[in-house]
């Protein structure tokens, strides 16, 4: 593999296809745990998982491009997700998200900063139209937004 991947992380890799690997219907499972244990699924990772299960690596790609639960990108530890539903659109939500932009120093295409401290997502719907514009933070749920207070929260995360 051209990448590095530390030799306990395999390991786990390797445990979890022994285990699931033979069975029929076990590849969502794997992705799964792979994800778990890599963060994301590297290209690598995908080549390899298909090989050991012996399935066509345009399947492996197909369920990962599928499900949104599935990243090919490494992701922040803080998860940023911006809502853009009806209530939080006419509230801003779209001057809100371009603050979060400046303030993360995303450039087009990019959603998560380069010290992968925050990945930046956009949302149809948070479920708290009354706070609107929301987003959420990891589990934290910050509403009723202007774009000056956008520095502050984010400071608040490591």
């Amino acid at each position: 593999m051209g990448e590095h991947f530390a030799e306990k992380d395999m390991a786990r890799l390797n445990e979890v296809l022994a285990d699931l690997g033979s069975r029929k219907g076990t590849l969502i499972p794997i992705l799964q745990k792979a994800q778990d244990i890599f963060g994301y699924l590297p290209r690598e990772i995908l080549i390899y998982i298909s090989e050991k299960i012996k399935i066509p690596l345009s399947r492996v790609y197909g369920v990962v491009s599928f499900y949104a639960q599935f990243h090919l990108n490494p992701r922040g530890r803080n998860i940023v997700r911006s809502c853009q539903g009806t209530a939080c659109h006419v509230r801003g939500s779209k001057s809100v998200l371009a603050e979060l932009k400046k303030q993360l120093e995303l450039t087009e295409g990019e959603a998560t900063t380069k010290d992968l401290k925050f990945t930046l997502e956009s949302v149809a719907c948070i479920g708290c139209c009354g706070l609107a514009p929301v987003i959420m933070i990891n589990d934290d749920t910050h509403g009723r937004l202007a774009n000056d207070m956008i520095k502050g929260i984010l400071e608040n995360y490591n």
